[in-house]
């Protein structure tokens, strides 16, 4: 299955820049094994570090393998198997229980996947006792190990679009986001104030797709995506042969975004550095659809841009340890790189309009940062009109909307009334609870680290 091409390591030159596996050799035994967005640059990145603790097998090594892989997700996949086959002396991560990274999938009604570290007494996984007693553990089918527990994430939320499952730890009463996100199923229907609406062959048909999709997920991170693609094939053709075909177009959606997923999405961080900003997922394919359509609801017009959008949250308990927080999205995907959190210094009663203020004052004192073309802020009228008076002198060029959590009402400068987030389009209504979500993610992050050094000060 996995063939290396080797080259004597002084011919670095000659490793392809493309994505997939890279080893280094010494006499019949593999060294390290590592994946990359681009080996060749990858490989010379050793070679200028070899000094450090991590890469001192750089000088013990004779020859340089490689293999091209189509995409980063194959990649991801390869080198899993790759280390799990061959254990190679120097993948030091691998000697770490800690460090491992599994995808977990349950074995029940409605299958749950979830990431991982090293199970205990996982049975399949490699110089791991084999005798499983832990009838939880029996439960559960993990795949992996992987070393790279990010890229591992940022898979499983790719193809989430493509094969939608459940992630809650206990079936909620309510559909929750991931529901309204079209990313999982929502087998807590079942559970809900709706239930005795849902006739029995609806239960089975979530039941039917819960496990369907948790068994593709399988065999896509096994490495065995032709022959997801082929069963696809012959159940469109099935569909088309029997003329249902709505569903067999179903089916020839799915097939095309499953491909191009796989052979465009980027899971890998900048390996030539120690952070670079996120890239695109295949969350970026409907992104062009989305500005045109944000655009119009501003009236954006003549070639205007939204690239960049930053949205803002304030978290406090009565005032006290407030916090504020500033996330940005670059064509419509988050870029930790300008993410920034905000200590609140004003001392006075709950305000969260006054410390909205204050955090976005203090922000654009940062041209340094680069200014937004859009900034989205948690909240109402009253606090639309506090972001507009911070941005009426120079920063006129950045528009800015407020979007209220308990009707997802969104409100537009110049507009009296408030459009329901439900009315617009999906790409609207998944990136406006994306951003405001990740915003007050980040706010309580901060908000509660704030507090617990209150309380040990």
């Amino acid at each position: 299955m996995h063939r290396f091409k080797f080259l004597n390591k002084n011919k670095v030159s000659q490793i392809p820049k493309t994505t997939g596996i890279y080893a280094f050799k010494k006499g019949a035994k593999l060294l390290y094994v590592g994946k990359a967005g681009n080996i060749r640059e990858r490989v010379k990145n050793h070679f200028q570090q070899n000094a450090s603790r991590e890469n001192f097998f750089v000088n013990q090594a004779s020859e340089i393998g490689f293999i091209k892989t189509d995409s980063e997700i194959e990649a991801l996949i390869s080198e899993a198997d790759l280390i799990k086959k061959y254990q190679p002396k120097y993948n030091v991560v691998w000697r770490d229980d800690k460090n491992y990274f599994y995808a977990a999938i349950t074995k029940e009604k409605f299958p749950k996947v979830f990431l991982t570290h090293q199970p205990k007494f996982a049975p399949g996984v490699f110089h791991l006792a084999s005798k499983n007693k832990d009838k939880k553990i029996q439960n559960i089918k993990f795949i992996g190990p992987f070393v790279d527990g990010k890229s591992l994430k940022q898979t499983l939320k790719i193809l989430r679009r493509i094969f939608p499952y459940r992630s809650c730890k206990n079936l909620p009463k309510t559909p929750c986001l991931w529901y309204q996100l079209d990313r999982c199923p929502a087998p807590c229907l079942i559970k809900s104030d709706l239930a005795k609406e849902i006739v029995r062959n609806k239960v089975s048909k979530i039941k039917k797709e819960c496990q369907k999709n948790s068994k593709n997920l399988i065999k896509v991170l096994q490495g065995k995506k032709k022959d997801v693609l082929a069963d696809f094939k012959k159940e469109m053709k099935k569909y088309s042969e029997s003329q249902n075909f709505e569903k067999a177009a179903k089916i020839r959606d799915q097939i095309r975004v499953l491909e191009k997923v796989l052979s465009h999405a980027k899971i890998f961080e900048n390996q030539e550095s120690e952070y670079a900003p996120t890239r695109p997922s295949g969350d970026y394919y409907g992104w062009k659809e989305t500005e045109k359509t944000l655009k119009k609801l501003l009236g954006i017009k003549n070639g205007g841009r939204i690239t960049k959008i930053e949205a803002y949250d304030v978290s406090n308990i009565q005032g006290k340890e407030a916090a504020g927080s500033m996330v940005a999205f670059i064509n419509g995907q988050p870029d930790k790189n300008f993410y920034r959190k905000f200590k609140i210094k004003m001392e006075a009663k709950p305000n969260d309009t006054a410390m909205l203020k204050e955090v976005l004052n203090r922000r654009f004192k940062h041209p340094e940062w680069g200014w937004p073309d859009l900034i989205l802020i948690d909240g109402g009228k009253a606090q639309l009109n506090a972001a507009l008076k911070c941005l009426e002198t120079e920063f006129k060029k950045v528009r800015a909307i407020a979007l209220v959590k308990k009707k997802n009402e969104l409100y537009f400068e110049g507009r009296k009334k408030p459009i329901l987030l439900k009315n617009l389009p999906r790409g609207i209504f998944n990136l406006m609870l994306q951003l405001r979500d990740e915003a007050h993610r980040f706010a309580i992050s901060y908000h509660k680290k704030l507090r617990n050094k209150a309380l040990i000060a």
